[in-house]
């Protein structure tokens, strides 16, 4: 009798990437969602803006500052901002500081050299 064979699954690791990569629906990034947050001025510009816009859903009267959502009722804005995943995103973009670039250089292992590596072999050739 012969086998039964099943269809080979085809792994779309390239086309996945490529979709990842998208710049269609970028949001901002985490420490522009906290300026924007903590911002007062901002946050009411982008709360209440002054013109309308026709590209943005809602003509970009409904913004989530916190999460960088724009919503095209008010009903469906006020269900985001009940929810979990708003309440989530909203404390900690309000309480966690982002990370400045010289603290990631800084942990890349890039920033000021003291020559601490080479303090170690001079010690031990005196």
């Amino acid at each position: 009798m012969g086998q039964i064979h099943r269809k080979k699954r085809n792994h779309h690791a390239r086309r996945d990437v490529s979709r990842a990569a998208r710049t269609r629906a970028r949001k901002l990034d985490y420490d522009q969602r906290h300026e924007n947050a903590t911002d007062e001025a901002k946050r009411q510009s982008l709360e209440a803006p002054t013109e309308l816009d026709p590209e943005k859903a809602g003509l970009g009267m409904f913004y989530c500052v916190e999460c960088d959502r724009h919503f095209p009722n008010m009903n469906d804005r006020n269900a985001h901002v009940a929810s979990k995943q708003h309440k989530r995103i909203a404390k900690k973009v309000l309480t966690e500081k982002p990370y400045t670039h010289e603290e990631a250089l800084r942990g890349a292992g890039i920033g000021v050299d003291h020559r601490q590596r080479n303090s170690d072999k001079i010690e031990t050739e005196l």
